[in-house]
């Protein structure tokens, strides 16, 4: 199974906690373990919703109604916000031109690294 990068998940955790904390690598591979299979999870229920309508792109509403199927329904109203504003981000770099509301579930290994 692919894992997120080890650096990326200390860097996020040490954001949370007191500047002076201790993180061991345990715990950093622990963290690693469970993001890496939150992210599958989610996007595998994503996916197979997709499957089931016969696209190929999952987008970021796929991934809200995963988000809400799966039980995790106090995550998708922040993220459908979330969604909004990066759409309007996207749109304003692009010169409004040709914009695409998709996700790419390629964009995910952006996080891989």
């Amino acid at each position: 199974s692919r894992l997120l990068p080890i650096a990326n998940v200390g860097r996020i955790m040490k954001q949370t906690l007191p500047n002076n904390a201790k993180i061991s690598k345990e715990a950093k591979e622990t963290m690693q373990e469970c993001a890496s299979e939150f992210i599958g999870f989610v996007t595998g229920e994503a996916s197979e919703k997709c499957r089931k309508e016969r696209r190929k792109t999952v987008n970021g509403d796929d991934i809200c109604w995963a988000m809400g199927q799966l039980g995790f329904d106090d995550y998708v109203g922040p993220l459908k916000r979330y969604l909004i504003r990066f759409r309007d981000f996207e749109g304003n770099n692009n010169n409004n031109n040709n914009i695409n509301n998709n996700i790419n579930i390629n964009r995910v290994g952006l996080l891989y690294g």
